[in-house]
């Protein structure tokens, strides 16, 4: 690592008072967001991609991140939504057969402003028992500045996130001759779940997040993946009424993160803040019905609130077996299931992707 030099201080200052003192790689500047932690040991890239993350000041708990480079090929959206990005050790000297550039290239171009040199066991510990919490990363001088930045800190909230990261028109992706044909809300879809769509023979339209009932029937699709995205799924409450009435159409429903929270509250459950979240490659969830349990990948700060769902609109069909909230939902009513975990993780681990493989077999049924 290079030693430290005039001008290369960076700062991360945390709602309740905290100071953790860095160096700074990206751009330099000050940004204010959510301070959040992810566990993921690899797929350093595909986080800095997730739209899920917008709005979102991103701890990696693994130490040394950037040493095997970035590449095109992973990025999970066309550019980054994180507001920042702490790192204990950033590796500047990465090798890799796939690589393309190194990440400290990739968040100039991307203008994310970063710390590293930081202790991020200290700083997860305070978020696992405090709580997440704002935060403001910055390379100006953060003491003769605090006041002023604890006040904008204690005044952030991430806004409008589905509304920032969908698309703005549909756009289709197919492969060969598709024997399905797949609508795709993109609530901030990760690109992996589109891939894993058309490897199984789908044509995937990546529809934008209002597109309402009318015009998803012009479509005709043989089903409706409900896409992971950013923010506090029960402030939606237009695109809510709209999954809603997608939903009595009786097309079958895939939903994943947050397309399986918006379903919930369209079919009257409540979704709660966690403490935390659960953000990271290592989630042990447990299937009701086989009694397997699974290791996931999961990016969400939110979860449903499993004893609101009703009897008679569906049961859980997974929970967290670290503290065991609702992981899954099978429908009764509709012709849907869903699952707060990501059954396409590109960094692994693929426990779940027969998930898709279910997808496909409602549609194949639906259709003969």
């Amino acid at each position: 690592m290079s030693l430290l030099k005039r001008g290369d201080k960076a700062y991360l200052l945390l709602a309740d008072g905290t100071i953790f003192e860095g160096l700074h790689f990206g751009v330099k500047g000050t940004v204010i967001g959510e301070v959040v932690f992810t566990t993921g040991m690899t797929a350093y890239q595909e986080t800095l991609t997730d739209p899920s993350y917008y709005g979102q000041l991103v701890t990696q708990t693994f130490p040394l991140i950037g040493n095997y480079g970035v590449n095109a090929a992973d990025n999970e959206s066309s550019q980054s939504y994180i507001r920042g990005y702490i790192v204990r050790e950033w590796c500047n000297t990465p090798s890799n057969f796939r690589m393309e550039g190194d990440i400290n290239t990739f968040l100039k171009e991307q203008n994310i402003v970063g710390i590293y040199n930081i202790d991020t066991r200290k700083l997860t510990r305070i978020i696992r028992e405090v709580g997440v919490m704002n935060g403001v990363i910055t390379t100006e001088d953060v003491y003769a500045k605090k006041d002023e930045f604890l006040k904008q800190v204690q005044e952030y909230e991430i806004k409008d996130a589905i509304v920032s990261v969908t698309g703005k028109e549909p756009r289709t992706y197919v492969n060969g001759t598709p024997k399905y044909k797949v609508a795709l809300y993109d609530f901030g879809y990760k690109r992996n779940i589109r891939n894993e769509l058309v490897k199984r023979g789908c044509e995937v339209t990546v529809l934008p997040a209002m597109t309402n009932a009318k015009e998803l029937e012009k479509l005709n699709p043989d089903g409706i993946m409900l896409s992971n995205g950013p923010g506090d799924p029960s402030e939606n409450q237009d695109i809510i009424d709209n999954v809603r009435e997608i939903a009595s159409l009786g097309i079958p429903i895939f939903g994943i993160c947050l397309g399986h929270q918006l379903l919930a509250l369209s079919q009257g459950c409540r979704t709660e803040k966690l403490k935390y979240g659960h953000r990271g490659a290592n989630q042990p969830v447990i299937d009701l019905k086989s009694h397997r349990t699974y290791v996931t990948s999961q990016n969400h700060g939110y979860a449903v609130v499993g004893d609101s769902l009703e009897p008679h609109v569906g049961e859980v069909s997974h929970i967290n077996a670290n503290d065991q909230t609702c992981e899954g939902i099978r429908y009764k009513k509709i012709n849907a299931f869903t699952v707060q975990f990501h059954p396409e993780a590109h960094g692994g681990p693929l426990d779940t992707a027969y998930l898709f493989d279910e997808f496909i077999a409602v549609m194949e049924k639906e259709k003969k």
